[in-house]
């Protein structure tokens, strides 16, 4: 423990960034403590990932029921009063399950806002905290739109926590949070509309699969107005207009998912030097920025890596390793899956589509019909696609995946991928027979 400071490590912020990682610097003897601003937990598990899928499962159901071609008799639909409610007795255990975990491990709270004063220094709401070392892990917020009628916008914490199910939902943005919250709204028996400023949507994954999926949503109801540029919003009585260049939209909630920003502001960055932009903090290859002493996790992170939970958790315990002194070597990324969690999904991990096709000489794809497989049958499937990509000696390199089970064939698929077996050893994988995970391995090439 540190005698110099008042803490051998403290982070700034308390979300996946820090806690995954700081029990193992408390129970190697340091002395540690989180600033929080706001909620312990951060976004994912109080209004990010964790509060979208409770109320994106009766949505799945719901797709189910309609897929089923009569077998699951009745109208299903969803009773929001009810699902939001569940959603939020779930969630409110989060933050205090975390803190006494935390506590119990030795890890102090500070709660306030932290600004560095220098680099071994921060004030907290006025008073003065220090420590040898500094692991920033504030993560992002919501971008909004700086157009007239902004103040009629909704963001998606906003969102996660609606308490109705609006006649007509406008969803600006088509990345993630916006795919998402149509799929759920849709489903909730909204009218929903999503605009787009180009005509893509997911950036990052293959436009064909991106394509099929707002084909899906479409095929649902959900009406997409592509390479429209939002101008402004009008309040019409108890509804808005949203007016774009593409034309004018009712609505009666307007989900501004435009995209997040890192959450750099009034940490006193400059005064210190670091480097940072709007795309986040800039780090070296041990997560250090240019203050050898302190570092930078998660969401905050300038990096081409997805910006997602896991890859929080995982910087977070590599610092936490780095700090101990158990991991001197640069932070070695494995293959990241990420998922949307519409209906259908939408998956991948490892290499792209987009790299494998950029580099014939490579890698080799391999396209498939998920549908050929009967077991997609069992839960009333109607659609779905997968790229398997190869390396030259044969290996698994990549997987991207359109069905309503794409998170769990790529998570099946994931350790082929980052351990780079062989045929023989997936041969070797006597999975549990009919499931998922076993049509995904026995489908390989």
């Amino acid at each position: 423990m540190s005698t110099q400071y008042d803490y051998d490590v403290i982070f700034i912020g308390a979300g996946h960034g820090a806690f995954d990682g700081a029990p193992a610097l408390t129970a190697a003897g340091k002395s540690v403590a989180f600033i929080e601003e706001d909620k312990v937990g951060g976004t994912c598990p109080n209004w990010g990932c964790n509060a979208k899928v409770i109320l994106e499962a009766p949505a799945k159901l719901t797709q189910t029921v309609k897929q089923s071609d009569g077998v699951i008799a009745g109208d299903a639909y969803i009773d929001w009063e009810k699902a939001m409610a569940r959603k939020q007795e779930i969630v409110n255990m989060f933050p205090g399950a975390i803190q006494s975990g935390m506590e119990e491990a030795g890890i102090h709270f500070i709660f306030g806002h932290a600004s560095f004063k220098d680099e071994h220094t921060v004030t907290v709401d006025g008073k003065t905290v220090t420590a040898d070392q500094f692991v920033i892990a504030t993560g992002q917020h919501s971008h909004r739109l700086d157009i007239p009628g902004k103040e009629y916008l909704h963001d998606s914490k906003d969102f996660l926590s609606i308490n109705h199910v609006p006649d007509r939902m406008v969803i600006i943005g088509a990345g993630y949070i916006a795919l998402e919250a149509a799929s759920i709204m849709q489903a909730a028996g909204s009218k929903v509309t999503v605009i787009m400023k180009g005509d893509q949507a997911l950036k990052g994954f293959d436009r064909d699969y991106t394509n099929e999926l707002v084909k899906a949503l479409a095929d649902q109801g959900v009406l997409f107005i592509k390479n429209a540029d939002v101008q402004g919003v009008e309040q019409n009585g108890a509804g808005y207009t949203v007016s774009a260049s593409t034309g004018s939209y009712p609505a009666n909630y307007i989900l501004d998912a435009t995209g997040r920003v890192p959450n750099t502001k009034n940490l006193g960055l400059e005064g210190l030097g670091i480097d940072f932009d709007e795309q986040g903090i800039v780090v070296n290859g041990y997560l250090q920025t240019t203050k050898p002493n302190i570092y930078a996790t998660g969401d905050v992170v300038k990096k081409d890596q997805p910006k997602l939970t896991p890859t929080a958790t995982f910087e977070s315990q590599y610092v936490a390793d780095h700090i101990l002194g158990n991991d001197n070597a640069e932070i070695n990324y494995p293959a990241i899956a990420t998922t949307v969690f519409t209906t259908p999904r939408l998956a991948q991990a490892g290499i792209t589509l987009e790299e494998a096709k950029a580099n014939e000489d490579k890698y080799t794809i391999v396209e498939q019909n998920v549908m050929d497989d009967w077991y997609r049958l069992v839960d009333f499937e109607k659609t779905g696609k997968r790229s398997l990509i190869y390396n030259k000696d044969g290996q698994l390199v990549g997987v991207i995946e359109l069905s309503d089970k794409a998170e769990d064939v790529v998570n099946a698929l994931l350790p082929a991928i980052e351990f780079g077996y062989t045929q023989k050893q997936i041969k070797r994988l006597v999975t549990i027979f009919p499931s998922i995970g076993y049509s995904a391995l026995d489908n390989l090439q």
